[in-house]
């Protein structure tokens, strides 16, 4: 192990190389700019500070078992503490000579008169800072979120609650004439904040605690209803009143299978609010009906979605009709269903079905919602 003496901004630190647990690359960009976030009011976690001392030198610790020991894999995102409240938050580098837009069209969708609609489903911007070094740099501030899928969908009910919202945040976008243009499995994201107990899970382990004192435990969402939330509009567009068909080339986002993407297609211009009920539709798909049972009710509508011709598919007003139509038809008994794969076999699931039995009977007791939806 390499451990050399090092200065930045005049304070003494201990640098490791990076298989040791030091910083990579793109983590000193955030330990040199953490004396001005911190005067601009976030503060970064200690392996962010000029002045870290890795916690496990001296001890027989193995650096992946510390808290400071857990690295970002996003070279573009870190997560920080408002110091104001103590709001947790994400910080996210956005480079305006790449994506134009962005920093926008997430102001605009975060504006007061829009962020009032029940709709909504963008992640709220909550400041914006310029980068002391680099001008093209701009450091957007958004409230700490989590991956929508973890921990797992357990019900119907869950599963629905999730698609609702997620209609409802792209009819939302739509009618504002917004396409985002880059909907995966990366870019939505849920405010898991009332899903955890005690203590909240560590952004990079989320298996445990911020604290790194144990595993993180949560409720159901069941028990705790989630809202879900639209990030990353790097490659969104917002049109004006006046642009009654507008067209773009392809741009590939996180989802590359979009059809009008692939072969001679990709050199043609397509419809991106088309293109967005494909990528809705895929999430759809690749989260509920390719692994569980239960989703027949919204078959025929994800297939009308992911069709290869775009002009084909529903507007996300149909979509939003046909879903509502769909699950209104299932009971609440079935609402209430516990998600089942389709791997399973009959002894494994008569065992899951008598366990969730008792769940089931637990959340009708105490008159909960069999599709969880957030007041607010």
């Amino acid at each position: 192990m390499t451990v050399q003496p090092s200065v930045d901004a005049g304070i003494s630190a201990v640098q490791l190389d990076r298989t040791d647990g030091g910083l990579a690359t793109h983590e000193q960009f955030w330990r040199d700019r953490q004396p001005w976030l911190q005067e601009r009011g976030y503060m970064l976690r200690p392996r962010y500070r000029p002045d870290w001392k890795p916690s496990w030198l001296g001890t027989d610790k193995f650096y992946r078992d510390c808290e400071d020991g857990q690295s970002t894999l996003m070279p573009t995102i870190l997560d920080a503490t408002r110091q104001s409240d103590g709001l947790l938050v994400t910080l996210k580098r956005v480079d305006t000579a790449v994506h134009p837009f962005e920093v926008e069209i997430g102001e605009f969708l975060s504006s007061e008169q829009l962020a009032q609609d029940p709709r909504n489903h963008c992640v709220r911007i909550l400041d914006v800072l310029q980068d002391p070094i680099d001008s093209k740099l701009s450091i957007v501030v958004m409230p700490l979120l989590k991956s929508y899928h973890k921990p797992e969908f357990l019900t119907v009910g869950e599963a629905v609650a999730f698609c609702i919202q997620m209609i409802k945040g792209l009819h939302f976008m739509h009618d504002h004439l917004v396409a985002h243009r880059d909907i995966s499995t990366r870019n939505v994201m849920m405010d898991a904040v009332p899903l955890y107990s005690k203590k909240l899970w560590h952004p990079e382990s989320p298996r445990y605690t911020r604290d790194f004192s144990g595993s993180a435990k949560h409720f159901s969402r069941t028990e705790r209803p989630m809202k879900y939330f639209y990030i990353d509009f790097g490659l969104s567009r917002k049109y004006e009143p006046e642009d009654e068909s507008p067209r773009e080339l392809p741009i590939l986002g996180g989802d590359k299978s979009v059809p009008e993407f692939q072969g001679d297609g990709y050199d043609a211009p397509a419809d991106p609010f088309r293109t967005d009920i494909y990528y809705l539709g895929n999430l759809f798909r690749l989260t509920f009906l390719n692994h569980f049972r239960g989703f027949e009710f919204m078959e025929e509508l994800v297939a009308d979605m992911v069709q290869a011709d775009p002009g084909k598919r529903p507007t996300i007003a149909e979509v939003e009709t046909r879903f509502n139509d769909g699950y209104r038809r299932l009971s609440s008994w079935q609402l209430r269903s516990r998600l089942v794969h389709r791997g399973e076999n009959g002894f494994v699931r008569a065992i899951l079905d008598t366990m969730h039995f008792f769940v089931k009977a637990q959340s009708v007791a105490k008159r909960r919602p069999p599709i969880p939806i957030p007041s607010s």
